[in-house]
């Protein structure tokens, strides 16, 4: 191959820049081009493409987003937006693709590599829903954002005697809600992989919290769990006076999704962004890198996207023993 482009697609998260600036240092060291698309694969079928060069990338590892953007493209779905997408890319004599993003982002890497272009795939996904990798770039850095949150919430409940919900991000993922409220001690961790518990019992455990003499307690609910953390904050309200601790509701929301990548996403992003243009280059094509253990695998991106990760939930009994 003599080019290939690089692009991010779908929800942003940390370490993005740090697997940019690996995908196009490890070419230009094998003497590819690499080009840069803005956007997304929104960007790819408007034609915004240009070159990166070492220096474009030189300096942003340690930059949260992504220095290229991102946008949602639903009617990629499209064949006829596909086609339009390939002749732009043949016209800029670009000859294989390193895309980085969640399910939906490595769904259209699979389409292109259908259509015969050579795709490469790397997760990126703060929610870790990605089947076949242990671990998605930028979810150990969204996790300790998540985790210094409840840190410091848990300060102020327990200087009120408050019970607090906190939800997270993770659409119908509940990893990031399980982890964190694992690591943070929770008293109760909500994820939609396991319906329940109705909101009598959570009433009952706040105030079995505050009667055991507790002086705060914590509940993490991950976004996608039903019912819903308001629907348990006015349950919560309606019988205050029986709990014992007053309630309140911290959607923690984008806040998740910024800051400087932690030292385990930048070495990762790095690894993964170089393990993906060797694999290119060599001619595999159709496959994402994934962690798995401590090293990293091609994964076949048709397995990848075909279900989510599931949940551990050895992890879920755990935390009922630890709260």
């Amino acid at each position: 191959m003599k080019a290939i482009a690089v692009l991010t697609s779908g929800g942003d998260g940390p370490g993005l820049n740090a697997v940019i600036r690996s995908v196009t240092r490890q070419a230009l060291a094998h003497g590819v081009e690499v080009y840069g698309v803005r956007w997304g694969y929104r960007g790819l079928i408007n034609g915004e493409i240009s070159p990166l060069t070492s220096r474009d990338v030189g300096g942003k590892m340690g930059y949260g987003g992504t220095i290229l953007g991102t946008a949602r493209c639903p009617e990629f779905k499209d064949m006829k937006v596909r086609r339009t997408a390939l002749r732009n890319l043949h016209q800029n004599g670009i000859e294989g693709l390193v895309v980085i993003g969640g399910n939906g982002s490595l769904t259209g890497a699979l389409a292109l590599n259908e259509m015969g272009l050579p795709t490469y795939g790397i997760p990126a996904s703060i929610d870790n829903d990605i089947n076949g990798t242990d671990m998605a770039v930028g979810v150990d850095t969204t996790l300790n954002t998540i985790l210094d949150a409840i840190d410091r919430i848990k300060d102020t409940a327990s200087s009120h005697q408050r019970a607090f919900l906190i939800e997270v991000m993770g659409r119908d993922c509940g990893y990031l809600a399980l982890a964190s409220g694992l690591a943070g001690g929770a008293e109760m961790i909500m994820v939609p992989e396991r319906p329940g518990p109705p909101v009598e019992e959570i009433a009952a455990a706040v105030s079995e919290a505050y009667v055991h003499g507790k002086h705060h307690c914590i509940m993490v609910v991950a976004e996608g769990w039903k019912p819903g953390t308001r629907a348990v904050e006015e349950y919560l309200h309606t019988y205050k006076d029986d709990l014992g601790f007053d309630v309140r509701v911290t959607v923690l929301g984008h806040v998740q999704r910024g800051g400087r990548p932690s030292a385990f996403d930048r070495l990762l992003a790095t690894r993964m962004g170089a393990f993906a243009v060797e694999h290119l280059l060599s001619g595999e094509s159709g496959h994402m890198a994934a962690l798995r253990g401590s090293q990293l695998e091609p994964f076949p991106l048709a397995d990848a996207v075909a279900k989510l990760r599931p949940l551990d939930m050895r992890l879920l009994e755990l935390s009922s023993v630890m709260d």
